[in-house]
């Protein structure tokens, strides 16, 4: 899905960005964003890989079904984005499409950590409008840090 002349990496200080994206956007919501980066891709498609993540990281048990996960597989280039019934039932396909696509735009110029952070961003921002943050309730069920496979 993205094209690089050689494989891509994370430096720490790409993943510590990352995890302040997720921090940042979760501060104004209360749902939960996670990112998991897989070394190889098991499944047929990354989107059938990012799905078996989602459900193993328990992303389906967040109190509003409101979780998003971003699958990035750096070896063979490939990602995907996947939004739990919650916000799925408040956002289109086209909304997905159109952060994916935003999101390649990046990876093809190499930026990964920007690409994945855009992502974040642009997922935050519509979980703020569905699912804003509660100043009584808005629990942190979910880590922040990455997820490897």
């Amino acid at each position: 899905m993205f094209n690089w002349f050689k494989s891509p990496q994370l430096s720490k200080a790409d993943e510590q960005q990352i995890v302040r994206g997720i921090q940042a956007a979760e501060k104004n919501t209360r749902a939960e964003i996670r990112v998991h980066i897989a070394r190889r891709l098991k499944a047929n498609s990354a989107l059938s890989e990012a799905q078996e993540i989602f459900n193993s990281l328990g992303m389906h048990s967040t109190e509003l079904r409101n979780g998003v996960l971003l699958y990035v597989c750096l070896r063979e280039k490939k990602f995907a984005i996947v939004g739990d019934i919650g916000i799925h039932s408040h956002v289109s396909e086209t909304f997905w499409n159109e952060v994916r696509d935003e999101m390649q735009l990046l990876f093809a110029e190499g930026k990964v950590a920007s690409a994945i952070c855009h992502g974040i961003g642009r997922a935050g921002e519509k979980l703020q409008e569905y699912f804003p943050a509660d100043g009584n309730h808005n629990p942190n069920e979910l880590s922040d840090e990455i997820s490897r496979s």
